[in-house]
């Protein structure tokens, strides 16, 4: 890894754990939609400075968030390894990105939302109720999957694209910037 992959893993990094804390501050607290998560599929472009950055990124941010509240060490440990998975899975299948964006999605929604409700009660889902009769854990891994898929595989994916076009990524290759083709 060499001074610009440092750099920019050091950029991921903290773009990821501020874009958290702010949004954990705001009135946007409320969503279960982890706006920073939109970073994910940028693995597939910037590969493993992308996967480093939003690992450590999301341990610095669940570390301010939630390890003050019970249980909240499950975030510490599990919410990285999700996104290290989940960068990852982008990563391997980056010639197919929809496909990655939504099995990354899938499994920060399986990880997360598997220990999510010992922290947090699940809010409903866009205004939608789920049926007493459905278990707890089961109405969070639902709530964060589809949180995941909306930053993930739709607004993410967005962003990827709208970076991955040539006039995007000629001049950061042109700057020495490594982009993974």
């Amino acid at each position: 890894m060499d001074a610009r992959d440092l750099a920019l893993t050091a950029v991921f990094a903290s773009l990821y754990a501020i874009m958290v804390v702010v949004q954990g501050l705001s009135a946007a607290a409320t969503l279960q939609l982890r706006i920073a998560d939109c970073l994910i599929p940028l693995a597939a472009l910037f590969g493993w400075p992308t996967i480093v950055g939003l690992t450590v990124g999301c341990f610095v941010s669940n570390t301010f968030v939630s390890a003050a509240l019970p249980n909240g060490v499950y975030d510490v440990v599990f919410g990285p390894l999700a996104n290290l998975i989940a960068t990852v899975i982008i990563f391997q299948l980056r010639k197919r990105k929809l496909v990655g964006c939504i099995l990354g999605a899938v499994t920060i929604g399986l990880i997360v939302g598997s220990y999510l409700w010992m922290i947090f009660t699940p809010q409903d889902i866009f205004g939608f109720k789920f049926p007493s009769t459905l278990p707890l854990w089961g109405t969070t891994v639902i709530s964060v999957t589809v949180s995941s898929l909306i930053a993930i595989a739709i607004i993410g994916y967005s962003l990827l694209n709208a970076l991955s076009s040539p006039r995007i990524v000629e001049p950061l290759k042109s700057r020495g910037l490594k982009v993974v083709e």
